[in-house]
């Protein structure tokens, strides 16, 4: 029914478009945009040379967002299209690599989606129902690797009143980065004995009928901000969310960026994932001195259960600590460093560098206590600045992550970015 109805919003989108044609606003201030990602990715997992895997692969997505036609009452309505297409340029057949779709343990060659998103606005208040791509500390949609991890549902937000958003929303299916269709939302619990006695999964099992989400952000001065936000996911786990962050200047060159935010969730309704127990402290902070950014991050788990996040692998980067370690294992504590440099200063701009070394202790998992994990990020970025390819982008990043708990692993990505602005 969900894939019915989305595709039920794609005609209408379509129809809406061919019929106001004429209305400058509507058609004048669209944006369409053609985006190309040529992505490789190669994971070494140390002690088990036969699950290394990776791909090659080239990615295009059309994005086509709609200005707004006002309809009258002061009401405008719009509708949106986003098109994502990836052919698998090289990589092992014989296993699944979790950034194409797979069939078993192998990997297709191909696969495209297709989302539409019809909304409203009326004032600062705006509805949008269809395709969704969150933004918050509750969902984030996910563009780590080649196609996008998105959402479907209806998402209202609302900034009528000053210095505050008001967010209310409801999901009812996830399209994973390596799928490509709409499914219902699932618990990430690999190894975890599931009430009914089955193993959990990274993206099978029990499954929920939605996901309610409220939200509000207000900012009390140009230098404090805080929030608050609540999910429910059906008869898996529920989510409370509270955040302050702090921005300043520290004299004529620096800058302090600082946050602190805290989760406390446990299980839904019916439990389908069984009890849920589990705090996370999350604390960070940055001080930008001219072409130099220091950063150092602090997070703790409490609770009797690791960090609960949806099936498909999706992310929680409110979290400080996050990588391909997630810090998030029961009793785990973690502290993080991040270095980054900006070569525009030295005639390079559009060239920045970054590192990230994140360490977790304590950890309780896999029934084993104390353990610990370590990962480190380098990353390096480079932006054509101008001329005919400005805006081409380039992106390697290296990570090496260790664990007492499973087997290490080392991973290369580099992708390759452009678009083209119709």
């Amino acid at each position: 029914m969900r894939r019915q109805n989305l595709w039920i919003a794609m005609l209408a989108a379509t129809a809406t478009l061919g019929t106001t044609a004429s209305h400058a606003d509507f058609i004048g201030d669209s944006q369409v945009q053609l985006k190309f990602k040529n992505f490789y990715l190669d994971r070494q997992i140390e002690d088990t040379p036969n699950k290394n895997w990776g791909s090659w692969s080239q990615g295009i997505t059309l994005d086509a967002k709609s200005g707004y036609q006002d309809i009258g009452g002061g009401v405008q309505v719009g509708a949106d299209l986003l098109v994502q297409h990836a052919f698998k340029l090289n990589g092992r057949d014989a296993n699944a690599d979790f950034i194409l779709p797979h069939d078993g343990k192998e990997s297709k060659d191909e696969f495209g989606k297709v989302g539409a998103t019809l909304k409203a606005k009326v004032s600062k208040t705006e509805l949008k129902v269809g395709e969704l791509l969150p933004v918050s500390p509750v969902l984030v949609f996910d563009p780590s690797r080649q196609l996008l991890t998105t959402f479907s549902g209806a998402w209202l937000e609302s900034k009528d009143i000053k210095d505050t958003k008001l967010t209310l929303a409801y999901i009812d299916g996830i399209n994973n980065r390596y799928d490509n269709q709409f499914r219902d939302l699932t618990m990430f619990a690999p190894g975890k004995v599931l009430p009914n006695g089955q193993a959990g999964h990274f993206d099978l099992g029990p499954t929920s009928d939605g996901m309610y989400i409220a939200g509000v952000d207000h900012q009390f001065s140009p230098e404090i901000g805080g929030s608050y936000w609540y999910a429910d996911v059906q008869d898996i786990y529920r989510q409370n969310y509270v955040g302050l962050n702090y921005k300043t200047k520290l004299g004529e060159k620096a800058k302090l960026d600082s946050h602190i935010r805290y989760f406390d969730n446990a299980d839904s309704g019916d439990s389908l994932y069984g009890s849920i127990d589990n705090q996370a402290l999350s604390i960070g902070a940055k001080v930008n001195y001219g072409s130099h950014t220091v950063g150092l991050g602090y997070q703790q788990m409490f609770g009797d259960n690791a960090f609960p996040t949806l099936g498909g692998w999706v992310p929680q980067p409110y979290l400080v600590n996050w990588g391909v370690a997630t810090f998030t294992a029961k009793n785990e504590k973690s502290l993080g460093l991040t270095y980054a440099y900006d070569f525009s200063e030295m005639g390079a701009k559009g060239l920045n560098a970054t590192a990230v070394y994140m360490m977790g202790q304590d950890a309780e998992t896999n029934g084993k206590k104390d353990q610990k994990s370590d990962e480190l990020n380098l990353i390096v970025n480079y932006t054509v600045p101008e001329g005919k390819l400005k805006g081409l982008g380039f992106q390697a990043m290296y990570i090496d992550a260790n664990f007492d708990y499973k087997s290490d692993l080392e991973e290369y990505r580099v992708a390759t970015t452009y678009t083209y602005k119709f």
